[in-house]
């Protein structure tokens, strides 16, 4: 591998409403100004992957690529891809296809992956969620990204995921107090689960939140965990 310290990476955030763009070097620290568009409707793959090339198309002078997708990705696959709608989604190979797209090596994790090598302190076992259309998860073990689980489909109550429970929609549809109510309950369970050493908290939503948080709960800046575009290409995410 080269010396990490010369290269620049593209990173690509992949959201429900919009996709976003930046390089940064090595340090994670944009050296470009934010590309922005809204994410296609239908979401399909052809949309999003013609969407991006449009959104890259005046960036040079990057190494890398990586890229945060709000779905379920193994080994840079696409497996379930929930808030995009589409079925599509399932079994698509869009490391590859970006790789190819674009002509360089290209990394693809879980959005909340990416903002969690891009945020958490490195030491311990330490979580992060994001609050937006859905509710994305990761866990890191002294920096290193553990494999993904998708919290988000797992039932909170007998009739309802996460995502169901806590996305965008229910926000939108019960409202902030009651949404905060039920945010209360999901923070007991993690903290019951996980036992984490520190919980890191963005999206959209998380500037909504009025409940109190325990002093290992931390509310952090979603341009902030852009940086894990640069970490996920480090020796310890290799």
């Amino acid at each position: 591998m080269e010396n990490n310290t010369e290269i620049n990476i593209l990173t690509i955030d992949i959201g429900g409403s919009h996709i976003k763009a930046t390089i940064l070097n090595a340090e994670g620290v944009p050296i470009s100004d934010y590309a922005r568009m809204p994410t296609p409707q239908p979401s399909t793959p052809v949309n999003v992957i013609n969407l991006i090339k449009e959104l890259v198309k005046n960036f040079t002078g990057y190494d890398k690529i990586s890229v945060g997708f709000p779905g379920f990705v193994k080994n840079g696959i696409i497996k379930t891809a929930p808030n995009l709608g589409s079925e599509s989604w399932a079994d698509y190979p869009l490391q590859t296809n970006l790789s190819a797209l674009l002509s360089r090596p290209a990394k693809v994790v879980n959005d909340a992956d990416l903002q969690g090598v891009g945020m958490v302190s490195g030491e311990g076992l330490e979580m992060m969620v994001t609050l937006g259309t859905g509710f994305g998860t990761a866990l890191l073990l002294d920096g290193k990204l553990l494999p993904h689980f998708e919290i988000a489909h797992h039932p909170v109550k007998t009739d309802r995921d996460y995502d169901e429970y806590i996305g965008e929609a229910a926000y939108k549809r019960k409202g902030k107090d009651h949404w905060n109510y039920r945010m209360k309950k999901v923070f007991a369970i993690l903290k019951t689960v996980f036992n984490y050493d520190r919980l890191y908290i963005s999206g959209g939503n998380a500037k909504n939140l009025t409940i109190p948080l325990d002093d290992n709960m931390i509310i952090v800046n979603n341009r902030e965990g852009i940086k894990g575009g640069a970490r996920l290409w480090s020796k310890d995410n290799e």
